[in-house]
């Protein structure tokens, strides 16, 4: 019992001392809603970031709009199963490769977060670009910095509040709506979009309320959710923890320098590190977390602590860097980055996983067919005394161009009938065709005779083949 009630009585001090592990920064001590207020960033990586903001939102909302070929340049059709990335279409029977493609991209990242943490939340995610570089920086220019927002949010509904307020919120929904609309651009294409922005609401019922429900969902991400996305929602957070080690480079404070920490005293020498207790890399935190207490999973490295930190030390006659890019080898030993067998490991994972793709991709086919028995259906006796069976042919034209085929049995002597159908595969598309197979008793190898199909373009090139089963009667 005393040895109980020595330990619960350690708790409360554990708890305090780590108690930004026990909870996100998010939710107060009351588990309400704790909602951050981050001071306006500026410096040079906030410059580096909005280049990187502006050329990025010109590729986000450009590539639907760009065309090779008549096609778009990026088309996520799930609704047509047709997916085209960077002029390469991709239809169901290449779902492997996207499958292929999906892990690749999954091993750069897991690859890129044991190098450099989580440097892709904070330059390049969708999420942050849009909530720190976009919806931010308007909340900036309608309510001022943090400290106006806080005074706004306490204030009572004046008429300036509900102004402030009721624009920023409409600028929102405004911007959701442009960004629901580039959302199904990359679905639907863009000659769809604008049919449907131009035609009756009633002419396309559908298309309306999926837009209408993007709109929302992308309101309420960014006008209500907000950092949370990052800090709950988003599965590569959680997921950094296993994946960094000591020689992973993130933002990341200097204790070795600036401990112990403590007011800068005019006049007067202290024992005291750089850090000054200014509390600026707090204030200026999107998350709202304290970079000094170590690498949080909460942080996306979005380096404005960074930028506040070195104006600091400029001012206090002290060198920048006591928050920087580091591992923790390189603050606790000096220790330069070097490359682990981990890293080693994944590397080379990455590079097979490429070369397959590029294999895969260069060896692909222009045409693919797939011919089956009608479901159901069963052999007939024609008069001339052969057996027929009914196909149901299935031909995907890959390329950007139109093409005329033919059909040839390859391995038997047979008669096919296309029944008077025309065989004009349209560039990028899929034509389903009933055929009929002939073959005479001979060419039977009992109940099920394999057959090698041809498929053939106007010039009598073979684009590829395919195999299929007859079925015909028992010897």
């Amino acid at each position: 019992m005393a040895e109980e009630k020595k330990d619960s009585l350690l708790l409360p001090d554990i708890t305090k001392e780590e108690g930004f592990r026990q909870r996100i920064s998010t939710v107060g001590e009351d588990g309400d809603r704790k909602w951050i207020f981050p001071k306006k960033p500026f410096g040079k990586f906030h410059n580096a970031r909005v280049f990187v903001t502006i050329f990025q939102l010109a590729v986000l909302f450009g590539m639907p709009f760009v065309r090779v070929n008549g096609e778009p340049l990026i088309l996520l059709n799930v609704i047509e199963r047709k997916f085209i990335l960077f002029g390469i279409t991709f239809w169901p029977q290449d779902f492997f490769i996207l499958a292929l493609l999906f892990i690749v991209s999954i091993v750069f990242i897991v690859l890129f977060t044991v190098l450099f943490g989580r440097i892709f939340c904070g330059w390049v995610c969708p999420q942050t670009v849009f909530m720190e570089m976009v919806f931010r920086k308007i909340e900036y220019w309608i309510e001022g910095d943090f400290n106006k927002q806080k005074a706004l949010a306490k204030a009572p509904w004046t008429k300036e509040k509900m102004f402030k307020k009721g624009l920023k919120h409409i600028v929102f929904f405004a911007i959701a709506v442009l960004i629901a609309n580039v959302t199904l651009a990359y679905i639907i294409g863009t000659d769809e979009l604008f049919t449907l922005i131009l035609s009756p609401i009633s002419e396309h019922a559908l298309g309306f309320v999926l837009m209408i429900v993007f709109s929302a969902v992308f309101y309420w991400i960014f006008g209500w959710f907000r950092e949370q996305v990052c800090l709950i929602a988003c599965p590569y957070g959680r997921l950094q923890g296993v994946m960094l080690n000591n020689d992973s480079v993130v933002v990341a404070y200097d204790y070795v320098r600036g401990e112990p920490r403590g007011k800068l005293k005019k006049n007067q020498e202290t024992n005291n590190g750089d850090c000054v207790t200014c509390n600026l890399c707090v204030h200026v935190c999107p998350t709202g977390i304290d970079i000094r207490n170590g690498t949080q999973l909460e942080c996306v490295n979005c380096t404005a602590c960074i930028d506040v930190c070195d104006h600091v030390m400029d001012k206090v006659d002290k060198p920048k860097g006591l928050i920087r890019y580091a591992s923790e080898n390189n603050i606790k030993n000096g220790t330069k980055f070097k490359f682990d067998g981990r890293v080693k490991i994944y590397s080379a994972i990455l590079l097979l996983l490429v070369a397959g793709i590029v294999v895969l991709l260069s060896t692909r086919e222009d045409v693919q067919a797939t011919i089956l028995r009608s479901g159901g259906s069963m052999f007939k006796k024609e008069d001339n005394g052969n057996y027929s069976n009914v196909y149901e042919a299935s031909l995907i034209n890959k390329t950007a161009d139109t093409i005329h085929l033919s059909i040839k049995i390859e391995n038997k002597q047979g008669i096919i009938n296309l029944l008077n159908h025309e065989w004009t595969a349209p560039p990028q598309s899929i034509i389903k065709r009933v055929i009929i197979l002939e073959l005479p008793k001979v060419e039977l190898e009992g109940m099920s005779t394999k057959l090698k199909l041809g498929i053939y373009d106007d010039k009598g090139e073979l684009l590829t083949t395919t195999k299929t089963k007859f079925l015909g009667p028992i010897h």
